[in-house]
């Protein structure tokens, strides 16, 4: 059945990469993992969950939109770490000072300066490295990950010389004529190599960064998506896996009437199956690569994906029977579970087989606190199940701060009743360090083995990474308002230091 979850009762924070700043107020880095896993660790945190470090589709700021499922995002190459690289220009220099000094983090404009630094590395490793150890590494490193990186660099190459989606290439491109990607691989072969080239060393900054944190003794925590993009390598390379008549969305549920639609493609689980599952395996060995625990987005969706038609027909589930669904589910898991530790997102509208499948074969589900109600009345955290992961909130949620404040009165009665809660003084209407202070150790205090906190609720501040449904410079850029060699000295993280570590060593969750 694969790995259940035996990490021990522990705590930590969900802290983007793109929310840290680096020592010089930089982007956070591959290579500034060790640093932050050293304030974790005096934050009394063993685990921290990143969001999906999958490269994003071009012109996208969201990690969950991913034009690969095994790809590295280039954006976080800490420059000063690439052995290939003399230096930048005065333009570059200039262009990351103003980037540093941005509130917010300006994606492209850091792609820009990384993708002309890097191109310009690679030129330098093909006229140095010649025959030499590095050379041999870099292959090394090719050979190993050729059953995605071939097909994911072509389609890359293709799609930036192309602009538009595969699906509207011509078609010897679009259905992959072996005469057609041949002549491909050899016109755009340098191009094609300085692709190959960024992800060996994204990869390589990255397994080292890993390394430091395990040895401090911070397990990294990544995350699945549970699909590609249609417009992604995966689904070009493997057309056979996917139905395009259809698309992944949601069934209607008491937030949306008419469900949603994801626009992402269809997978043909029966046909992955026959096939020897090669898309589930390649994306569960590569994750195993790069985490010590994943959570699978949109668990329900292994068990039971809801296909709406693009003709309007009606919407429908893949497979249809629960008996089906289950087997399915338990299956696909088991499968991402054969060399990592698994957690499972279960939020929404989860039937209840689903959770007794989860509980059965010993995946923790999430318990997100606001919503752990039965008619207004919160559950009583001390009840969790052991196997569970409890969390004030994630990427997508409000802030327990704006949570608290737009509560109706008659809710934040109940939960003025919870323990910690009930000893608020003052209007308790307004959130304030105690209401904090009293939120946090509600959830240190769950009987889930693990829990986390977005760093935003953490520090006690207004501020969410995401809004579902919206798009703009508002998501995903978030950025901590100190850099890393600043959390030591900064008051609000060295208080906030204080108190987590406070209740991981009250509640029994410091290894």
């Amino acid at each position: 059945m694969g790995h259940a979850f035996n990490l021990g009762r522990r705590a930590g924070l969900l802290v983007p990469l793109s929310s840290a700043r680096g020592s010089s107020g930089d982007l956070g880095s591959y290579a500034d993992a060790g640093r932050l896993a050293e304030w974790l660790v005096r934050a009394g945190c063993t685990m921290w969950q990143l969001l999906p470090l999958n490269e994003v589709s071009p012109g996208q700021d969201s990690p969950y939109a991913a034009s690969s499922s095994c790809a590295l995002e280039p954006v976080y190459v800490d420059l000063r770490a690439v052995p290939d690289l003399d230096g930048l220009t005065a333009g570059e220099e200039g262009e990351l000072g103003r980037l540093r000094r941005e509130p917010r983090v300006d994606f492209e404009g850091y792609r820009r300066v990384k993708r002309s630094a890097l191109a310009r590395a690679f030129q330098q490793f093909r006229q140095r490295e010649d025959g030499t150890a590095r050379e041999r590494a870099f292959h090394d490193f090719r050979a190993a990950h050729a059953g995605w990186m071939e097909d994911w660099a072509l389609y890359r190459a293709l799609h930036s010389e192309r602009h538009k989606s595969w699906r509207d290439w011509e078609p010897p491109l679009r259905d992959r004529d072996p005469g057609a990607l041949d002549e491909a691989r050899s016109r755009l072969r340098q191009g094609i190599d300085e692709l190959v080239y960024v992800q060996w060393i994204a990869d390589s900054q990255w397994r080292k960064a890993r390394a430091e944190a395990n040895a401090k003794g911070v397990n990294v925590l990544g995350d699945l998506p549970f699909m590609v993009a249609e417009d992604s390598s995966d689904v070009w390379s493997l057309q056979q896996f996917f139905r395009f008549d259809a698309t992944v969305g949601v069934p209607p549920d008491a937030y949306s009437a008419d469900g949603q639609d994801w626009g992402l493609p269809v997978p043909r689980w029966e046909a992955m199956r026959a096939g020897g599952d090669p898309w589930l395996r390649q994306r569960a060995e590569r994750a195993a690569e790069l985490y010590d625990v994943f959570r699978v987005d949109h668990v329900v969706g292994l068990y039971r994906t809801y296909a709406r038609p693009i003709d309007k027909s009606p919407p429908f589930f893949i497979p249809e029977d629960e008996a089906a669904q289950k087997e399915q589910g338990e299956r696909i898991l088991g499968l991402l579970g054969e060399n990592a530790e698994v957690l499972a997102e279960d939020l929404g509208t989860v039937p209840d087989f689903v959770r007794e499948s989860l509980a059965e074969i010993g995946i923790p589900g999430t318990k997100v606190l606001r919503w752990e109600v039965d008619d207004g009345v919160p559950r009583d955290v001390r009840e969790f199940p052991r196997i569970s992961l409890a969390v004030t909130g994630t990427h997508d949620t409000e802030s327990l701060w704006t949570w608290w404040e737009g509560l109706p009165e008659h809710e934040r009665r109940e939960q003025l009743k919870q323990p910690f809660l009930k000893d608020l003084r003052g209007d308790p209407r307004h959130y304030t360090e105690a209401t904090r202070n009293a939120l946090l150790e509600l959830l240190y205090s769950a009987a889930s083995d693990a829990i986390l906190t977005p760093i935003t609720d953490a520090l006690g501040r207004r501020d969410r990474l995401n809004t579902p449904g919206t798009v703009g410079r508002h998501n995903w850029t978030w950025r901590l308002p100190w850099h890393l060699g600043e959390l030591d000295t900064a008051p609000e993280a060295v208080a906030a230091a204080r108190l987590l570590t406070h209740l991981a060593e009250r509640y029994g969750r410091v290894r």
